[in-house]
């Protein structure tokens, strides 16, 4: 894996994030954010899903102010990248997803719970 910048507030950490705007409006996905600097993702609300389905690839993350991150990485099945930038006093979240054909402006929600 490339060594690429990841931030100490978000590394280690388990995230939900829930969706208000976008192609994904409604849903809810868990984050885990590895030590390594990879992170996986699934959807909160699909119980029973086999773990081994969950895509497991790195991601950076930058500090822009000591409560604001950003956050990005790239989903290869998909083709798409997330890109969001996370406010950790409003926990508001805002970002795109974007593929090679696809642009996508998105809105949500986030807790840490780990």
């Amino acid at each position: 894996m490339t060594n690429v910048p990841v931030a100490d507030a978000i590394r280690g950490t388990r995230m939900r994030w829930s969706w208000t705007e976008g192609p994904t409006k409604g849903k809810v996905h868990e984050h885990v954010f590895h030590q390594d600097g990879t992170v996986e993702w699934r959807d909160a609300e699909a119980h029973g899903k086999p773990a081994d389905e969950a895509e497991r690839v790195p991601y950076s993350a930058f500090e822009v102010t000591s409560t604001v991150f950003a956050v990005s990485y790239l989903a290869k099945k998909s083709g798409f990248t997330l890109t969001v930038v996370l406010d950790f006093t409003s926990k508001r979240l805002v970002g795109f997803a974007s593929g090679a054909k696809d642009w996508f402006p998105l809105r949500g929600t986030f807790e840490v719970l780990t």
